[in-house]
């Protein structure tokens, strides 16, 4: 009885092995993409168990649940195989080891049951991931049994073989549940930790959130068959469990718009494999109709396809869907490739893009306004032009926030501190162009490949020592995905320019009384480059009672702003930024202080706040000015 224990345990790994190649198969479909198998199996322990249970942590029920179940379920047929070896099959002790990691999964089992019924919660699927928890304990139950009666009475006990074949029961169907089961994200799940398509993201430092260039010679742009992807990306798109905290965190579903990040990556799941299970989860909001047709060789996006257009385009590429996956799923990588070839192939961009992005092609703008009138917002104050010196210790990128009224004031606020800190910087006036940012974002890479490489030709004709910018769309450009195409910059965000000039006593400020204030993480400083903290500081240093919105630091919700969702205008039924700022008048706080030109445009478009909404430089500015008016009530005292 002891040989058949064993068995089991092989026969289990025989028959998941086997599951494992027919979904296999699936993913050599794909295309080809390179993959350091000994780096990546060797990195795996610290993936699965620092990287992935991070994430996981954030729930702690789940955790504590993931913890048992997956160790116990390892540990036990781990055990139970290694009891082929006569040493081991003879040893009372070593049964009760067996019976121990056996009864830990029925714990782990009984939990998985308990968050499942009696009622299952919302952001759950269902389908094949209700019948789980009772696999699961009968492999557990049978398992705990069979070797509990091994450990105090030997392997002649007559319940061993009822025990065995409950355990058998629970045991092979958890193994046949890999290929089209919810046990299909385990093994999934760990060869995408090897095999993941950003390596670097594992890696200490800011977040690896630059997009890879796309090939413009290359015969097809962009992904328009499932078959499209780079196989890793397929596998990645399996490791998904459907936990939903995706959907939960995604901004768009939120508002009601027809995008729910679980259901597009199973809809990409559904386009590879069409005869798989049947999705039994959260629907996209406002579903637009589509025929549902798919196939490794189908298209995936449009009205005739799997998914709609108005899904793909409702995403604001905030990455929140990809901070929050346990799994570590790349949803708008994924988004970004299938918007590639919807924009450049089919010449299919949201409609009310056209006109943008023909001014980025013809005029370097989004807007078609003048180079020469980006420093307008300046008038009266000393803004110095690189071009008649040639080089800066700063050199000031301004954005596309100088043309705009409201954040011309917030850059005046900045050059007004630069000139009291006595830095040394200067702008590129009408040579700065767009940085490309939104023509990439909506899939248009032509474009942006054009003006990156035109705005880095030009930095490389000066000498300066760092670009500083108030604009996290500018900065992320600049500083990550630039390097592609050659430009190596060092790139600072206003905010930790302005501690570094606080923290140096080269901005004397003073304590500031304006109420308490709640500060609104930007999704390109916050989860595209780790920078949380530079913006507090600065708030804290010049006195503000701060408090925090639920949602904050890498977790914090989008403005509704990125990746282009303004100008495609994706109805649903609420607009993103009037729920971010209701999560702010959660908090009390009379003002919200933002360091982001389209977070400032957004939030405070918002009708009815009774917040206002002020820059962090804007801030910083008050309090300096607060400081020089003490000055003569302190000299006096």
């Amino acid at each position: 009885m002891t040989a058949a224990f064993a068995a089991l345990a092989f026969l289990m790994t025989g028959l998941a092995t086997a599951q494992t190649l027919r979904r296999a198969a699936l993913w050599r479909l794909g295309a080809a993409a390179p993959v350091d198998w000994v780096s990546g199996l060797a990195k795996l322990p610290k993936r699965y168990l620092v990287d992935v249970h991070h994430v996981v942590a954030r729930d702690p029920y789940a955790s504590r649940m993931h913890a048992i179940v997956a160790g116990g379920l390892l540990a036990a047929t781990m055990l139970a195989g290694f009891a082929i070896l006569p040493p081991l099959a003879g040893s009372r002790f070593y049964w009760s080891v067996v019976a121990l990691a056996f009864a830990m999964t029925l714990a782990g089992s009984l939990l998985v049951g308990a968050r499942r019924y009696p009622k299952t919660p919302k952001r759950l699927s269902k389908g094949g991931f209700q019948r789980l928890p009772f696999l699961l304990l009968a492999y557990a139950a049978g398992g705990t049994a069979a070797a509990l009666s091994i450990a105090l009475s030997g392997p002649e006990n007559p319940v061993l073989l009822v025990a065995l074949l409950v355990a058998a029961g629970g045991g092979l169907g958890l193994a046949y549940e890999v290929k089209d089961g919810p046990m299909r994200h385990a093994v999934a799940g760990a060869l995408h930790l090897i095999a993941h398509p950003r390596q670097k993201r594992f890696e200490q430092g800011r977040p690896d959130a630059a997009l890879l260039p796309l090939d413009l010679d290359a015969p097809k742009l962009g992904a328009e068959l499932p078959a499209d992807f780079t196989w890793n990306r397929l596998l990645g798109f399996d490791a998904c469990v459907q936990c939903g905290r995706c959907e939960t965190a995604c901004p768009a579903f939120a508002a009601g718009q027809p995008l729910n990040p679980k259901r597009l990556i199973q809809d990409l799941v559904g386009a590879l494999a069409p005869d798989g299970p049947t999705y039994q989860g959260s629907p996209y909001p406002n579903a637009r109709p589509v025929a549902g047709e798919a196939g490794p060789l189908f298209k995936v996006i449009g009205p005739d396809a799997k998914i709609h257009p108005d899904t793909l385009w409702s995403c604001t590429t905030c990455r929140a869907c990809v901070e929050e996956c346990p799994m570590m799923i790349e949803h708008v990588d994924a988004i970004i490739s299938l918007r590639r070839h919807q924009t450049l192939e089919l010449s299919a961009p949201p409609q009310k893009s056209f006109e943008t992005l023909a001014n980025l092609r013809e005029a370097d703008e989004p807007g078609a306004r003048p180079l020469t009138a980006r420093g307008d917002f300046a008038a009266g104050i000393e803004l110095p032009v690189i071009s008649k010196r040639g080089e800066a210790d700063v050199l000031l990128w301004l954005g596309d926030g100088a043309y705009d009224m409201r954040y011309g004031r917030t850059l005046r606020a900045l050059i007004k501190l630069f000139h009291e800190a006595g830095v040394d910087f200067a702008v590129l006036g009408e040579e700065e162009r767009d940085t490309g940012d939104l023509a990439r974002r909506l899939g248009d890479e032509a474009t942006y490949q054009g003006l990156a490489k035109a705005n880095i030709e030009t930095l490389q004709k000066y000498r300066f020592n760092r670009i500083v910018t108030s604009d996290p769309h500018a900065l992320h450009a600049l500083r990550n995905e630039y390097r592609a195409f050659g430009g190596d910059f060092e790139v600072v965000h206003h905010t930790a320019f302005l501690l570094e000039l606080i923290d140096a006593g080269k901005l004397p400020t003073g304590k500031l009384d304006a109420g308490t204030v709640t500060y609104h993480d930007p999704c390109y400083l916050g989860r595209y480059n780790g920078e949380t903290e530079a913006p507090r500081k600065v708030l804290d240093r010049i006195g503000l009672s701060r408090v925090e919105m639920a949602r904050h630091g890498r977790r914090s919700m989008c403005c509704g702003g990125g990746g282009g969702a303004p100008i495609a205008d994706i109805p649903g039924d609420a607009r993103i930024p009037d729920l971010r700022m209701a999560q702010a008048a959660e908090t009390g706080a009379e003002m919200v202080a933002v360091a982001c030109p389209t977070c400032t445009a957004m939030l405070e478009g918002v009708t009815g706040r009774t917040a206002e909404i002020r820059d962090v430089a804007e801030l910083v500015l008050m309090a300096v000015e607060t400081g020089r008016a003490d000055e003569p009530r302190r000299a006096a005292a």
